[in-house]
């Protein structure tokens, strides 16, 4: 089979989390290029729609269905409402997430819970959900998570302190890697996806804080772009990573390798 139509991704469709704006939309963008009809989810109806008219503006099939994934009830009601609309999800992109900053020795508990919720529990319930809706009975699946390179490493306590969010997404990586051995069988392929710095919403206050050190710290001298994750997500969704699973990715410029 030729490269083009191994990552061609026409025909399938893409649910993705948070994917109304920053490196959400980025990868919505991406699968939407290859082909793919895109499904996007946040909780902001506003952001939702105008996340929407880009990706039209672009060529590319998009619906919002907006919903707050940090709820356990929520993930059910939006596999079923994709489903209704598409037909089936072939594409799981779990990229929604929340960081907060503070010391660990006195980190709120309320913090904890809201960040295991969305970012750890949020992925799992939704992975569930589309493996036993779509994927199993389909016999072809690709769920991607995505982590951090915080999922890999510490965090430089100088730039950010956000002991949740790094027990969150290394929670993420092992369950990306034990989806991968179960769901294997299926020919369902997990993977995730650990991006660095980039600018966006989240990341602002860190890099306003700390992006001389990061910069400093990063072989490539440079933060994530706009176009960063584009080829990584295309290639782990489609056929040219068959034989990919249970990998964590790091998009980072090499800063984990130090």
């Amino acid at each position: 089979m030729k490269v083009r139509d191994l990552l061609d991704l026409s025909g399938k469709t893409a649910l993705v989390t948070g994917g109304s704006r920053g490196l959400g939309l980025q990868m919505a963008e991406a699968l939407g290029e290859m082909g793919a009809q895109v499904a996007i989810s946040a909780r902001k109806v506003d952001e939702l729609a105008e996340a929407v008219r880009t990706l039209k503006a672009a060529g590319i099939e998009a619906t919002a269905f907006p919903a707050d994934v940090a709820k356990p009830d929520a993930a059910a009601p939006l596999v079923e409402a994709v489903i209704a609309r598409f037909g089936r999800i072939d594409i799981l992109v779990n990229n929604a997430g929340a960081a907060w900053n503070a010391p660990a020795e006195s980190y709120p508990v309320e913090a904890w819970d809201k960040l295991v919720s969305l970012n750890l529990s949020g992925a799992f319930l939704l992975a569930q959900q589309v493996a036993v809706r779509c994927m199993i009975p389909g016999k072809w699946g690709r769920i991607i998570n995505i982590a951090s390179i915080a999922g890999l490493t510490a965090s430089d306590p100088r730039v950010v302190r956000t002991v949740a969010y790094n027990a969150t997404k290394h929670g993420l990586v092992g369950l990306t890697r034990q989806l991968a051995a179960e769901w294997g069988q299926h020919n369902i392929i997990v993977n995730a996806i650990c991006p660095g710095y980039f600018p966006s919403k989240m990341t602002r206050p860190m890099l306003d804080n700390g992006e001389r050190i990061i910069l400093e710290t990063t072989p490539t001298k440079r933060l994530g772009g706009p176009d960063d994750l584009k080829g990584l997500m295309a290639l782990l969704a489609s056929d040219a990573a068959r034989h990919i699973t249970g990998q964590a990715i790091a998009v980072d410029g090499g800063a984990s390798i130090l």
